[in-house]
């Protein structure tokens, strides 16, 4: 049988030109806008007290220019790495692009939120500093006592802490000549992003100033980005579906974008939909998490005088797409205008500067019934009823040109269409390697081929993502995917949605895994505890699935990663070390 593959489907033509030249530097497009259309409106910042603020391409870039000088007369130099600890701020922006004015690698790292020990972001920023190599941290004066200590802690490389947001520093004074990027090759670095992992062990990926152009506008050409488009996000920039598709791709295209807080939007989901209604958003991108998120938060008197009418993209991803969050989304937003057809889907990660597939404009995200048992033991067979030994599949898509993708198996060996396997990717826009992690680089990247780690399968050409290869958990010579799991339990009465995560432990006695569930509950008395662990079992043996142990929580115990994905690792280690489970 031949193997899988997919091709690309996504022409040219779908794209405007706006001119910039995917063989150049980032910078040369940015300045590029500031001098034909130095009025045009660049980047709106929504704060939730806040009027918003409004660059425009002339003002920005002019202050982008007077902080490349301050940062140079602090001595950044072209080739340095700056890490960016910034909350929301209007003032990031300018920032972000005056690193990059020097020639300097930018990288936007997480700012400490209250839930997390500051010893614990300490330790955090001193691994990425050891491996990412990082020169300079700027950042907000009320985080000095954090981070100066590093400056001088063994092994570290940070040289310096400045703190270019104080309001007496001077540094965004649009004043002066638009600044000139120094003498650089399109294969010279761009930026440092990291790839999602838990804090400290994210891997540092370098990404040339080629691969972005190019990933921007082969990404632009894949969903038709024109420039009547307007980008709402509420994503963070240390992420790469921020980053690149919310940042990176807008600022290159010159299309506005209109960039909202992600912690006031965890706060009040409802933020999104008003800016995407008040802005004109056309296009926006969500985990998929955050389908189910919004369609349980946002009340109807949030919705007074919204219309959703002019969205024509809303992609999907960075986890598994699941069905059951569009159908809700979708079901709970379609009476303020929004269309079935804009629920899309993407396959991304930071390796690949970002997306590999994408669903085409004006279609809705395909799905598949499978049968569950099968695909667990690698095998797609399409069934007809939605019954409990179903699995609905929704996927991500069709190649972006410039990239290829094939399944594989554990040994390496290509496997035909309808085989479960792992995801394996070249791209025009893939990374190098991980910078200053060798060991890793070879693990993952061998012959211009990535292994994503992913699991999935190739049907008609499209792309579907079914989980992790780390997370598979095997229980009696059974594959059994945590997502399904999650799903099932998910629906049980007393489980608040989104809120679990599945996951197995070695039985020695039995000589197999055991599958447990951490789910976060509403109940709070004895008996209600109890009854909810029985019908959670009972959802577990609706779909053939047996569950060992069930571990109930607070709410907000969970503990998701840095992209919105439940970190399954980490809950698995709280969860047996009995973290604060009734």
């Amino acid at each position: 049988m031949a193997p899988a593959t997919a091709t690309p489907t996504h022409g040219p033509n779908g794209a405007f030109d706006r001119g910039f030249d995917a063989g150049g530097l980032t910078w040369d497009a940015w300045r590029r806008h500031a001098e034909r259309a130095p009025e045009a409106e660049a980047i709106v910042h929504l704060s939730a007290d806040q009027s918003p603020r409004r660059w425009r391409w002339g003002p920005l870039m002019e202050a982008a220019s007077s902080a490349a000088r301050w940062l140079a007369e602090r001595g950044v130099r072209q080739g340095e790495v700056c890490a960016l600890i910034v909350r929301h701020h209007p003032d990031f922006y300018p920032l972000y692009l005056g690193v990059s004015a020097l020639g300097a690698l930018p990288a936007v790292l997480a700012y400490p939120n209250a839930r997390l020990h500051p010893e614990k972001f300490r330790e955090g920023l001193r691994g990425m500093a050891r491996r990412s190599g990082l020169d300079h941290v700027l950042t907000e004066r009320d985080l000095a006592p954090l981070v100066e200590p590093l400056v001088v802690g063994e092994g570290s490389s940070i040289r310096d802490v400045l703190f270019p947001m104080d309001p007496d520093a001077g540094t965004f004074a649009a004043a002066g000549p638009l600044a000139h990027h120094p003498p650089a090759a399109g294969d010279d670095p761009c930026l440092l992003q990291h790839s999602s992992g838990t804090t400290g062990l994210q891997k540092p990926v370098v990404l040339s100033h080629r691969a972005v152009l190019d990933q921007v506008r082969r990404y632009g050409e894949a969903i038709g980005l024109g420039p009547d488009d307007r980008i709402v996000s509420w994503l963070p920039l240390y992420h790469d579906m921020g980053l690149i598709a919310a940042f990176y791709l807008p600022l290159v295209h010159g299309v506005p974008l209109v960039q909202l807080s992600p912690l006031e939007w965890v706060a009040s989901p409802s933020l999104l939909t008003a800016a995407l209604s008040a802005e004109g958003g056309t296009l926006c991108w969500l985990p998929n998490f955050a389908y189910a998120f919004m369609a349980e938060r946002v009340r109807d008197e949030d919705l007074a005088g919204v219309r959703l009418d002019a969205v024509r993209l809303l992609v999907n991803c960075s986890e598994p797409v699941r069905a059951e969050s569009h159908e809700r989304f979708a079901s709970r937003f379609a009476p303020w205008g929004l269309r079935r057809s804009a629920l899309g889907a993407c396959y991304a990660m930071a390796e690949t500067t970002f997306a590999v597939t994408q669903t085409p404009p004006g279609q809705e995200a395909t799905q598949l019934l499978v049968d569950r048992a099968e695909l667990a033991q690698g095998r797609v067979r399409v069934v007809e009823g939605d019954g409990p030994g179903a699995r609905r599949c929704v996927s991500s898509g069709t190649l972006v040109s410039g990239s290829q993708l094939r399944v594989q198996d554990d040994a390496g060996q290509p496997l035909p269409a309808g085989r479960v396997g792992e995801l394996v990717i070249a791209s025009t826009a893939l990374f190098d390697g991980y910078r200053n992690y060798p060991e890793k680089t070879a693990e993952v990247l061998a012959g211009g081929w990535f292994r994503s780690g992913d699991q999935g399968f190739l049907h008609q050409g499209a792309c579907y993502v079914v989980g992790r290869t780390k997370d598979l958990i095997i229980v009696a010579g059974n594959n059994v995917f945590p997502e399904d799991v999650e799903d099932a339990v998910a629906r049980v009465p007393g489980v608040l949605p989104g809120r679990v995560v599945a996951f197995g432990v070695e039985d020695e006695r039995l000589g197999t895994e055991a599958l447990c569930v951490v789910a976060e509950a509403s109940t709070s008395t004895d008996p209600e505890r109890r009854a909810l662990r029985i019908a959670i079992m009972q959802a577990g043996l609706a779909i053939d699935i047996t569950i060992a142990r069930v571990y109930l929580v607070e709410p907000r115990w969970l503990i998701k990663s840095s992209s919105g994905k439940p970190a399954r690792s980490t809950n698995r280690a709280r969860a047996l070390e009995g973290v604060a489970f009734r």
